[in-house]
């Protein structure tokens, strides 16, 4: 379906292919139609069987499109935008929406490090293996879909436990040689937000660049924050079968880190901040070539060549909570703060070919590939820095407490093939092979000899799975897959954190495996649904326990993730005869995760004969039990209108499930909350539209997670109640 025309709207130029959705055999070509003067609420899509070089039948999967979706995009309001993915749970540190934090399944959701996170399939975190967190992610305006598969991504893409999280950039318009968009923000607390964009297509030249810019006070104390991000793409179509193209992202970013609070703190004055010297800055780059060849109808290659070269740098006091920053009349200053400093730089091919054919009587696809990756990170951290209150990486003295250089090597193959059993039923069996070399040399001070001993390893992964689809119409389908995943040792757990801590020379990687069946469609665009059940069991995890009355880090246990997730959309005003031609638009969604994460065993010698101390049959840290997330959207012709319910249960965040929080709020429970949004877009002018919302309506007091490091250590809350006013054109 080539969509050539949206009449009088002014958000969107699009010109695609349109794929059937569920439970498709192939891609379908359908009557070019024209769209005038209609906001659609955002539903929830679905990836097609195959795509490209990749397979996706039998995968749970989401696709959100963000070209109409009512949410505060200018901060990246990550509860909002994953409104509709059941299950996952969110971290809201401190409002910038500099890095988001997601996760699924009861993993945690530390700067999302528990997914393959990628923009337009290229890796973007710091180090894959061992360094996995998401310190960059693009702003939302840019992007025009986010692809997520829960852990069934691990053959193709790689063995993480919560599978891929995608960000899709958007293209240049195939219409028009040059075409701009522009949506300028401002909002409470010194929000000022601005997005600028140009693409176009000029003969077999296609190119899409931008510039955002996001700065703000912040709700809290010693909150505020400045990013700058740059993009640029260009794509040249040799042929009708052949293209090759660039794709740059650059982002710079300085944000002060008001801290963590004690629970008290927090009950009295949710936006104080007792830390006004600390600053945290990533500047990020992201490089991909890529050459795409259809060699004909039935098979296709990619290849990709990529780069990540950024810095992670942080200054400030970072002690406990009950140490005080503050300034020392006997030496005339304040005290001097730490810097950690980080270099990433990581680079990388992956060839990826898809070859369709005919077994008994049906068409099958084959997909396979092969990845190379090297990544380096060079670390110094522990660093004494000045006492002053700016952002300054200079040190007072030239040393640094860790020094440490790590590498990793990595080549995986994959392959996996869809075999179509009749009309309905489709089975995906596959196999990925990871051989990785890793190793880390260098001086830390809290060895006892001040060198790191050599703990570098060898290892090759053999990861297997397979999956399942059945058509009960054109419309649904019930899907399976069963698939094994693991996590490579971090490089936090090879190094020691005091001088009397031991790291287990034959520490093991986490391995394990997800569980998938479900049932989801779509019936005439008036219900669209997935409901399913998934078991995620996580093997080896890693810890310390005390052993010759030292500490000790080692695999200590196993956790068992189980539960259902369901999403449900339904137009109710479908039922009735031209209900939409009279009343407008009405989409009511409910999203709803229950997961059951629980210990079930615990490696501790030292209390394995002490039911008090056991964790066994615990709850896993940072897992609620329930999320739920509940809204309406209203659309009447040029007006778009969405509520939100957000609904978190309790965590705890420690294994130990502490109920009381200790005195620097590391420990402790979380308690459960709610949070309401609105938002509004409505279109004027034929290319203008004015967008408000506010966020967190009934002004909670809430927090999602405790720190026991940067930017913390303590409890770190979540927004109070903001409002944005946003105008924005499309030329």
């Amino acid at each position: 379906m080539n969509i050539t025309k949206i009449a009088t709207s002014g958000l969107l130029f699009i010109s695609l292919t349109a794929l059937a959705q569920t439970g498709n055999d192939s891609i379908q070509q359908l009557p070019d139609v024209t769209i005038t003067e209609q906001l659609y609420s955002n539903q929830m899509n679905r990836l097609p069987q195959t795509s490209g070089t990749l397979i996706y039948a039998g995968k749970k999967n989401e696709v959100i499109k963000l070209g109409t979706i009512d949410a505060d995009l200018s901060v990246n309001n990550s509860r909002q935008v994953f409104g509709k993915v059941p299950g996952l749970s969110v971290w809201e540190n401190d409002g910038s929406g500099i890095q988001i934090g997601i996760s699924t399944r009861g993993l945690s959701p530390n700067r999302s490090w528990e997914f393959n996170v990628r923009q337009n399939g290229t890796d973007i975190t710091g180090e894959v293996f061992g360094y996995p967190e998401s310190y960059f992610n693009p702003p939302l305006e840019s992007i025009e879909r986010i692809e997520i598969i829960r852990g069934a991504a691990s053959l193709q893409f790689g063995p993480q436990f919560g599978g891929l999280l995608n960000y899709v950039v958007k293209k240049g318009d195939p219409n028009k040689i040059i075409s701009f968009e522009t949506q300028q923000t401002t909002g409470t607390f010194g929000l000022y937000n601005s997005y600028n964009a140009f693409g176009g297509t000029y003969k077999k030249w296609s190119y899409y660049t931008y510039f955002h810019y996001r700065s703000a006070s912040g709700w809290r104390e010693n909150n505020q924050y400045k990013i700058n991000t740059g993009y640029a793409s260009l794509n040249y179509a040799l042929s009708d079968r052949i293209n090759i193209g660039l794709q740059y992202t650059k982002t710079n970013y300085i944000s002060k880190q008001p801290g963590g609070l004690t629970d008290s703190m927090f009950n009295e004055n949710a936006q104080q901040s007792i830390r006004e010297r600390n600053w945290f800055s990533a500047p990020w780059n992201v490089s991909q070539l890529y050459f795409n060849y259809e060699i004909n109808s039935t098979t296709k290659l990619n290849i990709k060549l990529f780069n990540v070269t950024a810095e992670r740098n942080s200054v400030g006091f970072t002690k406990a909570l009950n140490v005080a920053d503050t300034f020392n009349t006997a030496i005339g200053s304040y005290n001097l703060r730490q810097v950690d400093r980080d270099w990433y730089n990581n680079s990388g091919a992956e060839i990826r070919f898809l070859k369709s054919y005919n077994l008994l009587k049906q068409q099958s696809s084959l997909a396979l590939g092969v990845r190379y990756y090297n990544g380096t990170v060079e670390r110094k951290q522990l660093g004494v820095g000045t006492t002053d209150f700016d952002f300054d990486l200079s040190l007072t003295q030239n040393t640094w407490g860790r020094d440490l250089n790590f590498k990793t090597q990595n080549i995986a193959f994959y392959l996996e093939n869809i075999f179509k059993i009749g009309n309905k039923l489709s089975i995906v069996p596959g196999i990925r092979y990871e051989i990785i070399n890793s190793g880390v040399s260098g001086y830390i001070n809290t060895s006892s000899t001040g060198t790191l001993p050599d703990n570098t390893q060898s290892r090759s992964v053999l990861l297997m799975g397979s999956g399942a689809e059945f058509k009960v119409n054109k419309a649904s389908n019930v899907y399976a897959n069963f698939s094994q995943s693991f996590r490579p040792v971090l490089y936090s757990e090879l190094t020691p954190s005091s001088t009397s801590e031991i790291v287990d020379p034959n520490i093991k990687d986490a391995t394990g495996y997800n569980i998938d069946f479900g049932y989801r469609g779509n019936y005439k665009n008036i219900v669209n649904w997935d409901v399913g059940l998934f078991y995620l069991h996580y093997n080896n995890r890693i810890g310390t326990i005390t052993q010759n009355n030292a500490p000790f880090r080692t695999n200590i246990g196993t956790s068992v993730s189980q539960g259902a997730e369901v999403f449900v959309e339904v137009n109710p005003l479908k039922f009735i005869k031209n209900g939409e031609e009279k009343f407008g638009r009405i989409t009511l969604f409910t999203s709803f995760g229950y997961i059951d994460a629980k210990y079930t065993r615990w490696d501790n010698p030292a209390i394995a004969n002490d039911p008090t101390k056991s964790i066994l049959n615990k709850r896993v840290e940072n897992a609620p039990n329930t999320i739920g997330r509940y809204g309406i959207t209203y659309v009447y012709k040029k007006l778009s209108a969405t509520f939100q319910i957000n609904q978190v249960g309790e965590v705890y965040a420690d294994a130990a499930n502490t109920d009381k929080p200790n005195a620097t709020a590391t420990t402790g429970k979380i308690p459960a909350y709610s949070i309401m949004d609105g938002s509004v877009t409505f279109l004027f002018g034929k290319i203008y539209n004015l967008k408000a919302g506010v966020n967190n309506i009934a002004d909670t007091r809430y927090f999602t997670r405790r720190s026991g490091g940067y930017p913390g250590p303590g409890l770190m809350p979540g927004n109070g109640r903001t409002i944005f006013i946003s105008i924005g054109a499309r030329i």
